[in-house]
């Protein structure tokens, strides 16, 4: 299931306020939708109970599957969870409550288990638990009533026919999908400017939605059998749910948690292998490292608040503007890098220049300004300008420092190619975050670096 949980709290370009409440910073429209789908979850909680018979088979078996989806997260409770939005087995118990139970249930069965994600696992933002709780009961009470109209009696299910396995199968999809677009509708009202992708499906997200519903068909028909059998599938369902959290949480340790792009360390990872390839291929690639200028102003006028929000913004103006393979990085501060595979002097330079002027026409609203920033830029091409990734990384440091000796906002390339095994710089050398490349120094006045292209 993806969890809106975790949904940003501040729209990128949008800095909260002291003394509001979370969901009132949010930008109006958001504020809006959230509202209307707890008020529809709640709408049809009351229209659906009044309709409901409770039946003491029926409380039990949505106990016997809530007490099972609190074991699967309080034994992946030590893993914690990833920030963003995140992915977890939880419908494997939603499902079932969806297909074998009266709508209710399905309404009513993430509820609980939400609260417990807040109390054990992660306290975040009350109003992002509250959306989910109502986003997932809504798409499960759709699965659940188009489920029983078409099969009338839900216990056919427990036989084992083709046919109602088939429906439930079908059902399953609906939930999926019905979950996936109401969080992406939020999250795209959160943010207007990020892509579609981010948050619906890709090759992963379809392969987890498969297994995922699979597993909850799978667990519907055992409890129709037999409530104990619960007992059986218990255990493959939280390694699965402990497997899928380990490999979010390491792929959440190779990204920078306020842009989401890499960390200098994985960056610099991929960067290392791309070259590898290159060296092995004849190819060529080109290398950016772009600095905001004068980012201290803006921390120091609008405050560091406004400052990472100018740092999101910087981030998903560049990932928006380069192709899904090229292998883009926060290096620390201010500044970022970019390899491009395949990409010769002209390219490098062209891209280059497209990231500065799309940054350049950015805004960050701030309180009651907007606040606008300029990027500077070196450019390094292999095979030119160095044969390896200390070169190549010397190349465009020295370029960009040029780029800011000129006056800022504009893009530079070395003058001259660095000799292959020119050691580095020694004097004056920059501070080297763990696992980071050493990178020689800019050097006022060195040779190497020429001026603006224009």
């Amino acid at each position: 299931m993806t969890a809106p949980s975790q949904i940003t709290a501040t729209s990128r370009g949008t800095v909260c306020s002291r003394g509001r409440w979370p969901l009132l910073a949010q930008p109006r429209a958001l504020v809006v939708y959230l509202c209307g789908i707890v008020g529809l979850d709640l709408v049809a909680i009351g229209v659906v109970a009044a309709w409901t018979d409770f039946r003491a088979g029926d409380v039990a078996t949505f106990a016997a599957l809530t007490a099972c989806g609190a074991v699967c997260i309080e034994a992946t409770r030590r893993l914690g969870m990833p920030a963003g939005v995140s992915r977890d087995l939880l419908s494997a118990w939603w499902l079932p409550a969806a297909l074998l139970l009266p709508p209710l249930y399905a309404l009513l069965a993430p509820i609980p288990l939400q609260i417990l994600l807040q109390v054990r696992v992660r306290a975040t933002v009350v109003h992002r638990r509250v959306f989910s709780a109502a986003a997932i009961g809504l798409a499960a009470c759709a699965a659940s009533v188009a489920f029983h109209n078409s099969v009338g009696d839900p216990a056919v299910l427990a036989g084992g026919g083709g046919g109602p396995i088939v429906v439930a199968a079908a059902c399953a999809v609906l939930f999926t999908v019905l979950n996936t677009a109401l969080i992406a509708v939020a999250a795209h009202t959160a943010d207007p400017e990020g892509r579609w992708g981010e948050v619906l499906w890709d090759r992963e997200r379809v392969l987890l939605d498969t297994v995922e519903l699979c597993l909850g068909v799978v667990v519907a028909v055992m409890c129709g059998l037999n409530l104990a059998l619960l007992l059986l599938v218990l255990p493959p369902v939280v390694l699965l749910q402990r497997s899928l959290l380990h490999a979010q949480l390491q792929a959440a340790a190779r990204t920078d948690p306020k842009t989401g792009l890499l960390n200098a360390a994985a960056w610099h990872r991929e960067a290392d292998t791309e070259i590898a390839r290159a060296q092995r291929t004849g190819e060529t690639l080109a290398l950016i490292i772009i600095d905001i200028d004068h980012f201290k102003k803006v921390n120091d006028t609008y405050g560091h608040l406004a400052g990472d929000q100018v740092l999101i913004q910087v981030a998903a103006t560049l990932r928006s503007q380069l192709r899904e393979y090229d292998v883009v990085g926060r290096f620390g501060g201010e500044e970022f890098v970019v390899l491009l595979p395949g990409a010769d002097i002209s390219e490098g330079r062209r891209v280059a220049e497209r990231l500065r002027t799309r940054v350049g026409r950015m805004a960050v609203a701030a309180d009651n300004a907007m606040v606008t920033v300029t990027v500077s830029a070196g450019v390094a091409i292999m095979n030119i300008h160095g044969a390896d990734l200390i070169e190549l990384l010397a190349a465009a440091d020295l370029a960009l420092y040029r780029a800011k000796e000129l006056g800022r906002d504009r893009i530079c390339l070395p003058a001259a190619p660095i000799t292959p095994g020119q050691p580095p710089i020694s004097p004056g050398r920059r501070p080297v975050s763990p696992g980071q490349t050493p990178v020689p120094p800019r050097q006022r006045g060195a040779d190497g670096a020429t001026g603006s292209i224009p």
